[in-house]
């Protein structure tokens, strides 16, 4: 790991994959950066399955989310190649969402409008297309849609090589400002520019309404190869995906809690992801279950993530709610061209901290929204 600068350019306060990525960027553009987290990476980056999945992302009323997302899709490739693609385990080969049921397959059909109305590279598939691309899906799904531009990577080898990269001191923060940060152990950091990365933890820290999501997820372990590609099912009306890893791995998740900060996983939690997942891929019956556990996204009341600078001088990077691992790259582009007075590559006015200054909505992130959030993080 670098060296600790004694007085760095930039203080990040967070250590997920979009602290991290953020102060990569910057240290490759030529800024002196340093992470504060206690525990860089065990958040919702070590929970995450890793879809990178603008189009299976894509619901109505949320087309600046889109572009946002296409465009991080677009920074992935060579966001990639910089780590190491195979390192990260970096795969193109596309994504299936399949419908279970008839039900399942109006809503699926719904989401196919949204996919031609944006002009998204989409195909249409009957029940036994989709099982000539993923011979492990059950028999009677009813439909799905292949999307060639969303892929996959591994969060956890993400973080691994993040972490080699930018210099980290394992503190929490309790106050900030533009140039300044008081640490938990009492210290007070000053910086030229202070990034805000925290996560769920964000509303705690500032004045925005950003709240825990907590999302459960498990690990499987069969045959490199059993499952070809990343399934994204509808079930019952419930949402499920498994993303296979090269090692034989697979990552069934999530479920969607508005718990606050509870972090427990449930047997409840545990049983819903094995009943749809095996409903929807049977097959998955008989290899290794070797892992649970639960993290928190961070969600703000629009679903929409908060980057840019605020009022208040800092740079915000959060709410990145169910595409953080997606949007990573491009976030990272994007915060390190505003602490150096560079135009971003994205529009970030949609995003802006500033547009919940003057709402009624309540900054406790424990206190949760009126917004009903139907989706699983990927």
């Amino acid at each position: 790991m670098p060296d600790v600068p004694a007085m760095p350019d930039v203080i990040v306060v967070g250590g997920g994959i979009i602290g991290l990525s953020a102060a990569w960027q910057l240290h490759r553009d030529g800024a002196e950066v340093v992470v504060l987290d206690p525990a860089p990476g065990t958040g919702a980056s070590h929970a995450a399955a890793g879809m990178l999945a603008p189009i299976h992302e894509a619901y109505w009323g949320e087309s600046h989310i889109l572009r946002l997302n296409l465009a991080a899709s677009q920074a992935w490739p060579a966001f990639a190649e910089a780590m190491g693609a195979d390192a990260v385990d970096y795969r193109r080969n596309g994504m299936l969402m399949a419908a279970y049921d008839a039900d399942d397959k109006a809503l699926l059909d719904n989401l196919g409008d949204l996919h031609e109305q944006e002009g998204l590279p989409v195909e249409r598939l009957r029940s036994r297309e989709c099982r000539t691309r993923e011979p492990l899906l059950a028999p009677g799904i009813r439909g799905g849609v292949y999307s060639p531009l969303d892929h996959q990577a591994n969060p956890r080898r993400v973080v691994a090589e993040l972490l080699g990269r930018v210099p980290i001191i394992p503190i929490s923060a309790t106050e900030v400002s533009r140039n300044r940060v008081v640490a938990g152990d009492g210290r007070v950091l000053a910086c030229q520019q202070v990034v805000v990365a925290a996560g769920a933890w964000t509303g705690r820290l500032l004045g925005v309404p950003i709240r825990p999501i907590k999302g459960q997820i498990i690990r499987l372990s069969g045959p490199e190869g059993l499952l070809r590609l990343p399934v994204r099912g509808v079930v019952r009306g419930s949402s499920v995906y498994a993303v296979p890893r090269s090692d034989g791995e697979i990552v069934v998740g999530a479920t969607q809690e508005e718990q606050g900060f509870d972090t427990r996983v449930t047997a409840g939690g545990v049983y819903e992801l094995l009943r749809d997942v095996l409903a929807l891929l049977p097959g998955l019956s008989e290899i290794d279950l070797v892992e649970t556990w639960a993290g928190l996204r961070p969600g703000a009341p629009d679903n929409a993530p908060i980057i840019g600078t605020g009022d208040d001088g800092i740079v915000y990077a959060t709410g990145h709610y169910r595409n953080g691992i997606l949007t990573a790259p491009i976030t990272a582009i994007a915060v390190s061209a505003l602490v150096q007075g560079r135009e971003p590559p994205v529009n970030l006015s949609p995003f802006s901290p500033e547009r919940f200054r003057t709402s009624l909505i309540s900054t406790d992130p424990a206190a949760g929204t009126s917004d009903q959030l139907s989706e699983v993080s990927a």
